[in-house]
């Protein structure tokens, strides 16, 4: 299993409806793909975000990170929505 978690800090003024119409439909197609496991999300007080999600491996991972429309999202959320954000990828051992 693949786990991964997700930081991120929004920016000021962000059209915060849209964001949650993206992430819903990232959940939609990560949901339906081989390999997925879960989904859940935490939002702390300061307003940081923590996703945690998890795969059954670095390759079922890998899919979910070049499906197209979660590329043209990725790139979204780094132009229009996250003032910052970190992932990390948790596997077995590491």
């Amino acid at each position: 299993m693949v786990v991964i978690v997700f930081r991120t800090s929004l920016r000021k003024g962000i059209n915060e409806q849209e964001l949650t119409t993206i992430g819903a439909r990232m959940y939609e197609i990560a949901s339906a793909m081989p390999g997925f496991i879960s989904y859940k999300d935490f939002t702390a007080e300061d307003g940081e975000s923590v996703t945690i999600v998890e795969f059954e491996s670095l390759d079922t991972l890998a899919a979910w990170r070049e499906h197209p429309e979660h590329q043209v999202a990725q790139q979204r959320g780094r132009d229009e929505f996250f003032a910052e954000y970190h992932i990390q990828v948790c596997t077995p051992g590491a």
